[in-house]
């Protein structure tokens, strides 16, 4: 089965009624868990994008925190790991501002965790590919923004 295009979609969605699209964006939650997330986060969270900022720091501090850092192999897949669910937590909010501010405070917990980075390629890669998005996103912000986030920046070297 292919999928329909996005317009095409939303022309049929126009055309049912409000009971209909309830039961639709019901039966998507039960089928995957990022559906039932981004759902969530639209119903509930959108309206305070700080606080779903912060509730995503403490849950990366978390992760930061449980990595087994007795074997750089073990440590690189939990990272790689934090960077999907971080990605992930980004595109619900689809806001430069929080992908700049979930991605700085990656970069924080990494250089902090006490993984030896310099130890390996694909660790330092890792953390060049983040540091590179935040620029990218950084570039499309509003200037004064743009300084600010400019200086933490630097600080992550």
């Amino acid at each position: 089965m292919k999928a329909a295009s996005i317009k095409l979609l939303k022309e049929e969605m126009k055309s049912r009624s409000a009971n209909e699209l309830l039961e639709i964006a019901l039966r998507l939650a039960r089928f995957k868990k990022e559906n039932k997330e981004l759902l969530t986060y639209l119903l509930f969270e959108i309206d305070d994008e700080q606080a779903y900022i912060d509730s995503i720091k403490r849950e990366m501090e978390r992760q930061f925190q449980e990595i087994n850092k007795s074997n750089i192999y073990f440590a690189k897949k939990s990272i790689l790991k934090i960077v999907r669910t971080t990605n992930k937590f980004i595109r619900y909010s689809g806001r430069k501002e929080t992908e700049v501010e979930l991605l700085i405070h990656f970069c924080r917990c990494l250089k902090g965790s006490g993984i030896p980075m310099g130890n390996s390629v694909a660790l330092r890669n890792i953390y060049i590919r983040q540091i590179q998005k935040i620029k990218k996103a950084v570039s499309s912000l509003h200037e004064d923004l743009q300084y600010d986030y400019n200086v933490e920046l630097e600080e992550l070297g």
